[in-house]
């Protein structure tokens, strides 16, 4: 096999893998468009945004007072050495 014929085989080769890659993104933006059509026409995402927004004061609430209570210690306990 001489030289030209190896660097035509790896051209074609580079090109068939490319192409296998692209054709799968395709395939996959293609059926991830469809999962947004199906959770947009059976109303699941509404369902789970009115139930985060309801948790999600309360819970930065609580965690946002011992938060400041433990960078309160550690601030006064790098003091004192």
């Amino acid at each position: 096999m001489t030289i030209p014929e190896m660097i035509s085989q790896s051209g074609m080769l580079t090109v068939l893998g490319m192409g296998v890659v692209f054709s799968f993104l395709i395939i996959l933006i293609v059926f991830m468009k469809l999962v947004e059509i199906l959770v947009r026409v059976t109303g699941m995402d509404q369902e789970a945004g009115n139930a985060s927004k309801a948790a999600t004061p309360a819970a930065s609430a609580r965690n946002d007072a011992s938060i400041v209570a433990a960078i309160a210690a550690a601030v006064k306990e790098k003091q004192k050495s």
